[in-house]
Protein backbone atom coordinates (compact mmCIF):
# COMPACT_ATOMS: atom_id res chain seq x y z
CA UNK A 1 0.00 0.00 0.00
CA UNK A 2 2.84 2.54 1.02
CA UNK A 3 4.55 2.07 -2.49
CA UNK A 4 1.34 2.03 -4.37
CA UNK A 5 0.36 5.50 -2.51
CA UNK A 6 4.05 6.71 -3.20
CA UNK A 7 3.69 6.42 -6.69
CA UNK A 8 0.25 7.95 -7.09
CA UNK A 9 1.17 10.74 -4.45
CA UNK A 10 4.79 11.65 -7.23
CA UNK A 11 1.99 11.74 -10.22
CA UNK A 12 -0.42 14.03 -8.60
CA UNK A 13 2.24 16.29 -7.45
CA UNK A 14 4.51 16.34 -10.75
CA UNK A 15 0.98 17.28 -12.11
CA UNK A 16 0.87 20.48 -9.51
CA UNK A 17 4.34 21.54 -10.77
CA UNK A 18 3.50 21.65 -14.31
CA UNK A 19 0.49 23.57 -13.60
CA UNK A 20 2.38 26.12 -11.84
CA UNK A 21 4.35 26.94 -15.13
CA UNK A 22 1.15 28.26 -16.43
CA UNK A 23 2.02 32.06 -18.38
CA UNK A 24 5.25 31.53 -17.93
CA UNK A 25 6.42 30.53 -21.18
CA UNK A 26 8.73 27.75 -20.19
CA UNK A 27 10.16 25.12 -22.83
CA UNK A 28 8.85 21.30 -22.03
CA UNK A 29 12.87 20.61 -20.83
CA UNK A 30 11.98 23.16 -17.98
CA UNK A 31 8.21 22.52 -17.20
CA UNK A 32 9.35 18.38 -17.22
CA UNK A 33 11.85 19.18 -14.42
CA UNK A 34 9.84 21.38 -11.84
CA UNK A 35 7.21 19.00 -12.20
CA UNK A 36 9.81 16.48 -11.00
CA UNK A 37 11.58 18.27 -8.58
CA UNK A 38 8.06 19.13 -6.99
CA UNK A 39 7.33 15.38 -6.85
CA UNK A 40 10.46 14.45 -5.57
CA UNK A 41 11.58 17.19 -3.28
CA UNK A 42 9.77 16.57 0.07
CA UNK A 43 10.79 13.00 0.15
CA UNK A 44 14.00 13.79 -0.77
CA UNK A 45 14.35 16.45 2.32
CA UNK A 46 13.14 13.57 4.33
CA UNK A 47 14.97 11.56 3.80
CA UNK A 48 18.20 13.45 4.27
CA UNK A 49 17.14 14.13 7.64
CA UNK A 50 16.16 10.78 8.30
CA UNK A 51 19.94 9.56 7.37
CA UNK A 52 17.95 7.16 4.86
CA UNK A 53 20.04 6.15 2.44
CA UNK A 54 20.25 5.99 -0.29
CA UNK A 55 17.25 8.25 -0.97
CA UNK A 56 14.30 6.89 -1.99
CA UNK A 57 14.02 7.34 -5.57
CA UNK A 58 18.11 6.69 -6.07
CA UNK A 59 17.26 3.02 -4.82
CA UNK A 60 14.25 2.73 -6.78
CA UNK A 61 14.08 4.89 -10.40
CA UNK A 62 10.68 4.02 -10.41
CA UNK A 63 9.99 6.79 -8.32
CA UNK A 64 11.77 9.22 -11.12
CA UNK A 65 10.07 7.72 -13.80
CA UNK A 66 6.99 8.09 -12.79
CA UNK A 67 7.46 11.95 -12.02
CA UNK A 68 9.24 12.37 -15.42
CA UNK A 69 6.52 10.55 -17.41
CA UNK A 70 3.66 12.11 -15.77
CA UNK A 71 4.73 15.32 -16.17
CA UNK A 72 6.00 15.23 -19.71
CA UNK A 73 2.09 13.97 -20.45
CA UNK A 74 1.01 16.57 -18.33
CA UNK A 75 2.76 19.06 -20.37
CA UNK A 76 0.55 18.62 -22.94
CA UNK A 77 -3.05 18.26 -21.37
CA UNK A 78 -2.90 20.63 -19.17
CA UNK A 79 -2.84 23.11 -22.18
CA UNK A 80 -6.04 22.20 -23.10
CA UNK A 81 -7.67 22.67 -19.60
CA UNK A 82 -9.56 25.72 -18.40
CA UNK A 83 -9.38 27.59 -14.41
CA UNK A 84 -5.83 25.77 -13.88
CA UNK A 85 -5.51 27.71 -10.61
CA UNK A 86 -8.48 26.22 -9.06
CA UNK A 87 -6.95 22.34 -10.49
CA UNK A 88 -3.95 23.26 -8.96
CA UNK A 89 -5.28 24.06 -5.73
CA UNK A 90 -7.60 20.99 -5.49
CA UNK A 91 -4.79 18.77 -6.88
CA UNK A 92 -2.55 20.00 -4.29
CA UNK A 93 -4.59 19.04 -1.40
CA UNK A 94 -4.54 15.75 -2.95
CA UNK A 95 -1.10 15.70 -2.71
CA UNK A 96 0.02 16.85 0.53
CA UNK A 97 -3.10 14.35 1.72
CA UNK A 98 -1.24 11.57 0.16
CA UNK A 99 2.61 12.39 0.68
CA UNK A 100 1.95 13.32 4.43
CA UNK A 101 0.03 9.85 5.35
CA UNK A 102 2.43 7.65 3.93
CA UNK A 103 5.59 9.84 5.17
CA UNK A 104 4.21 9.51 8.38
CA UNK A 105 3.63 5.46 7.52
CA UNK A 106 7.26 5.30 6.32
CA UNK A 107 8.51 7.00 9.33
CA UNK A 108 6.85 4.57 11.71
CA UNK A 109 7.66 1.58 9.98
CA UNK A 110 11.51 2.56 10.20
CA UNK A 111 11.10 2.43 13.63
CA UNK A 112 10.72 6.62 14.57
CA UNK A 113 8.04 7.65 17.06
CA UNK A 114 4.70 8.94 16.22
CA UNK A 115 6.04 12.63 16.73
CA UNK A 116 9.00 12.44 14.71
CA UNK A 117 6.21 10.33 11.75
CA UNK A 118 4.10 13.85 11.87
CA UNK A 119 7.20 16.05 11.50
CA UNK A 120 8.04 13.94 8.42
CA UNK A 121 4.68 13.56 6.92
CA UNK A 122 4.12 17.67 7.27
CA UNK A 123 8.08 18.20 5.79
CA UNK A 124 7.27 15.61 3.04
CA UNK A 125 3.77 17.17 1.80
CA UNK A 126 4.87 20.64 1.95
CA UNK A 127 8.39 21.18 0.94
CA UNK A 128 7.54 19.61 -2.43
CA UNK A 129 5.25 22.32 -2.81
CA UNK A 130 7.13 25.25 -1.55
CA UNK A 131 10.32 24.23 -4.00
CA UNK A 132 7.56 24.47 -6.66
CA UNK A 133 6.34 27.86 -5.88
CA UNK A 134 9.89 29.22 -5.04
CA UNK A 135 10.54 27.94 -8.95
CA UNK A 136 7.95 28.88 -10.71
CA UNK A 137 7.75 32.26 -8.87
CA UNK A 138 4.31 31.72 -8.35
CA UNK A 139 2.05 32.32 -4.84
CA UNK A 140 3.26 30.08 -1.75
CA UNK A 141 0.04 28.04 -0.96
CA UNK A 142 1.21 28.02 2.66
CA UNK A 143 1.57 31.50 3.07
CA UNK A 144 -2.34 31.67 1.75
CA UNK A 145 -5.16 32.69 3.95
CA UNK A 146 -6.88 29.74 3.75
CA UNK A 147 -6.28 26.47 6.30
CA UNK A 148 -3.39 24.74 4.67
CA UNK A 149 -0.70 23.08 6.89
CA UNK A 150 -3.04 22.56 10.01
CA UNK A 151 -5.57 19.99 8.00
CA UNK A 152 -2.04 18.50 7.54
CA UNK A 153 -1.34 18.33 11.32
CA UNK A 154 -4.52 17.31 12.45
CA UNK A 155 -4.86 14.25 9.46
CA UNK A 156 -1.41 13.57 10.66
CA UNK A 157 -1.96 13.26 14.75
CA UNK A 158 -5.16 11.25 14.16
CA UNK A 159 -3.41 8.94 11.71
CA UNK A 160 -0.22 8.04 14.67
CA UNK A 161 -2.53 7.88 17.03
CA UNK A 162 -4.59 5.57 15.14
CA UNK A 163 -1.59 3.69 13.94
CA UNK A 164 -0.47 2.99 17.62
CA UNK A 165 -3.54 2.27 19.65
CA UNK A 166 -5.42 0.65 16.82
CA UNK A 167 -2.46 -0.31 13.71
CA UNK A 168 -4.66 -1.18 10.64
CA UNK A 169 -2.56 0.70 7.31
CA UNK A 170 -5.51 -0.95 5.44
CA UNK A 171 -8.31 1.27 6.82
CA UNK A 172 -6.49 4.07 8.77
CA UNK A 173 -4.45 5.55 5.62
CA UNK A 174 -7.64 5.91 3.41
CA UNK A 175 -9.50 7.09 6.33
CA UNK A 176 -6.93 10.08 7.34
CA UNK A 177 -5.65 10.74 3.46
CA UNK A 178 -9.31 11.62 2.93
CA UNK A 179 -9.87 13.57 6.30
CA UNK A 180 -7.13 16.01 4.84
CA UNK A 181 -7.79 16.52 1.71
CA UNK A 182 -11.70 17.28 2.61
CA UNK A 183 -10.64 19.39 5.09
CA UNK A 184 -8.34 21.00 2.89
CA UNK A 185 -10.95 21.45 -0.15
CA UNK A 186 -13.23 23.23 2.28
CA UNK A 187 -10.89 25.47 3.54
CA UNK A 188 -9.94 26.41 -0.35
CA UNK A 189 -13.98 25.92 -1.35
CA UNK A 190 -15.34 28.38 1.57
CA UNK A 191 -11.97 30.16 2.64
CA UNK A 192 -11.58 28.88 5.92
CA UNK A 193 -9.30 30.85 7.86
CA UNK A 194 -8.36 30.15 11.77
CA UNK A 195 -9.72 31.94 14.05
CA UNK A 196 -8.16 35.97 14.17
CA UNK A 197 -6.57 35.54 17.67
CA UNK A 198 -4.26 32.34 15.52
CA UNK A 199 -3.35 34.42 12.72
CA UNK A 200 -0.26 36.82 12.67
CA UNK A 201 -1.28 40.52 11.49
CA UNK A 202 -0.08 43.51 11.40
Amino acid sequence: MEYILGMFSMGVFAITGVIATRHKNLDIFSVVLLGAITALGGGTIRDMILGNYPIYWVSDLWYLWVSVSVSFAAFFVIKALSNRYQLLLYLDALGVSLFSITAALKTTNLGYSPSIAVVMGIITAIFGGIIRDILSDSPCLLLSKELYATPVLVGLSIFVTLNHYWPNPALNVPLCVAMIFVMRSCAIFYKLELPKWFIARS
